[in-house]
């Protein structure tokens, strides 16, 4: 089966989108050629280890605490937070809590 996304127009349901799929948490919600938003679920104590993406990017915590390492510091993101990384900008997520975030994506 083919993974659903985000129509344009379409209304999301940031903390109900993936939840009609009893094993995938994680999904891409819209995914283009230059956008890509992706709903990531972090259950606590998890996380996404050190990385790199190409394309500037945000990250929206949309429920829980998450804990993110980058240029050389370590920050908690909370509910209703946003962190804009450049290009290229190393950087970790690790859930100090149950957390849900929303990650775009903007390729060049």
């Amino acid at each position: 089966m083919a993974t659903h996304h985000a129509n344009p127009g379409e209304i999301v349901d940031l903390q109900t989108w993936a939840a009609d799929l009893p094993k995938e948490h994680t999904k891409a919600i819209v995914k283009t050629s230059g956008l890509e938003l992706i709903r990531i679920v972090l259950p606590a104590g998890k996380g996404i280890p050190n990385h790199k993406v190409s394309g500037p990017i945000s990250i929206q915590c949309i429920s829980g605490k998450v804990a993110i390492t980058t240029m050389g510091a370590t920050q908690e993101l909370n509910y209703n937070q946003l962190l804009h990384l450049m290009p290229g900008e190393p950087h970790s997520l690790k859930a100090t809590e149950d957390s849900v975030v929303l990650l775009t994506i903007i390729f060049k």
